[in-house]
């Protein structure tokens, strides 16, 4: 099962690498890739095009400047916007890119009006906000990145620690997408095994906290760009639930209209996807300290929220 055309806007390295994985997964018969900068998507979108025979996929991978290729796409991954360098928090880029996020939520709304978004472009949880008001799509159709993400930050450094493989790690965070997320050690678990039977306090908190850090300890690696392999990944991931209609339930920013006691807000909580997009939010019971710091997350995204209206 694939979908006909699924388009990338941006072609920088999270575009580039989700068109990549997108066609070598084989996921439409047609990925687009759309940035303003000349040439580049054109370029990228060959040069991943001449992989396919080695690679051995038949998705046609098309580059453009201008949003016709994207006519109908089914889904539409949003990367577009400028990226954080060191000392950046993602706020810093607000109201760049929610100017960039409007252009775009307006072509998308032109071209492909029945599609799906799923934004990566940061501030996460508000750039969702500012697509759903600009494209006017319900709230099924405009998802956001970052659980997904954050839960494979979180169970990577934690099979790290454990040396074991990352494949038996279960594990769940919410929250905004930034240093307010809030990975649930209650639902973390190894094969089964809760994690608190296999590691100590102290270094539970610790990855926690290198979890919430994650994107900040590769900016301050890289000092030219931010983290694409592994966003990309997980843009990638929550594309295929819903092309495949695998109802898989993946923690994505979604609008809450009233689940876990919060409403009028994008929110990394657990989400249901299959055809459609988003099918239904999961609630799940939280400790006591964990609502604490699920509300103290949904006040830093309302802050920027507001700055924006």
């Amino acid at each position: 099962m694939s979908a006909r055309k699924i388009t990338v806007v941006g072609a920088g390295n999270v575009g580039a690498t989700c068109a990549q994985r997108l066609a070598e997964k084989e996921l439409a018969r047609e990925v687009v890739m759309i940035d303003i900068a000349e040439g580049i998507p054109q370029g990228k979108g060959l040069d991943q095009w001449e992989s396919a025979p080695i690679e051995g996929f038949d998705s046609m991978v098309i580059g453009a400047n201008d949003y016709e290729p994207a006519r109908d796409s089914e889904i539409v991954i949003i990367t577009a916007g400028i990226a954080r360098k060191p000392g950046m928090s993602r706020d810093d880029l607000l109201n760049t890119n929610a100017g960039i996020v409007r252009g775009v939520s307006k072509e998308i709304a032109r071209v492909a009006p029945e599609s799906i978004i799923i934004m990566v472009s940061n501030p996460l949880d508000v750039m969702c906000y500012v697509a759903m008001k600009e494209s006017g799509f319900p709230r099924e159709r405009v998802l956001g990145m970052a659980g997904v993400l954050d839960t494979a930050r979180y169970r990577s450094f934690i099979a790290m620690e454990l040396d074991c493989s990352v494949q038996d790690i279960q594990a769940l965070v919410l929250g905004g997408h930034g240093d307010t997320m809030v990975p649930l050690a209650s639902y973390t678990s190894v094969s089964g095994i809760p994690l608190k039977q296999l590691m100590k306090q102290d270094r539970i908190d610790a990855l926690v906290d290198r979890a919430r850090k994650g994107g900040a300890e590769i900016v301050s690696l890289l000092k030219t760009g931010s983290a694409y392999y592994a966003p990309s990944s997980a843009a990638v991931q929550m594309a295929e639930a819903i092309v495949k209609d695998h109802r898989r339930i993946l923690p994505c920013a979604a609008w809450l209209q009233g689940e876990y006691g919060m409403k009028d807000l994008f929110l990394g909580v657990p989400c249901k996807l299959g055809a459609g997009g988003l099918i239904e939010v999961v609630e799940v019971e939280l400790t006591q300290d964990e609502k604490a710091a699920l509300d103290k997350s949904a006040e830093a995204v309302r802050e920027p929220m507001r700055a924006l209206a």
